[in-house]
């Protein structure tokens, strides 16, 4: 089975990372108040991130090191993942 590991950004402009197999109800659950708390004082706006291709082991050091990471070194990582077509944009 495949792992994602993804970046979520919150109305607030936080960043929330996670782990998960399927993207779409994963974020659907998070917009829906279920699974993390983070998300019910920090209301998803749009997925921002994602990683493909883990195993769970890799995803959770994955999750860890970008949990890890400063928030500038966070944006500058979706930045680069950021291709043309989404306009590149990120609201921080």
């Amino acid at each position: 089975m495949q792992w994602h590991v993804y970046i979520i950004q919150c109305l607030d402009s936080s960043l929330y990372t996670g782990i998960t197999t399927d993207i779409t109800r994963r974020f659907r659950d998070h917009a829906a108040g279920r699974g993390a708390k983070y998300f019910r004082l920090h209301p998803p706006k749009k997925l921002v991130y994602v990683e493909s291709g883990h195993s769970r082991s890799s995803a959770g050091k994955r999750e860890i090191e970008i949990k890890r990471l400063k928030r500038a070194e966070k944006i500058r990582l979706t930045l680069q993942a950021m291709s043309p077509i989404d306009g590149g944009s990120l609201n921080v």
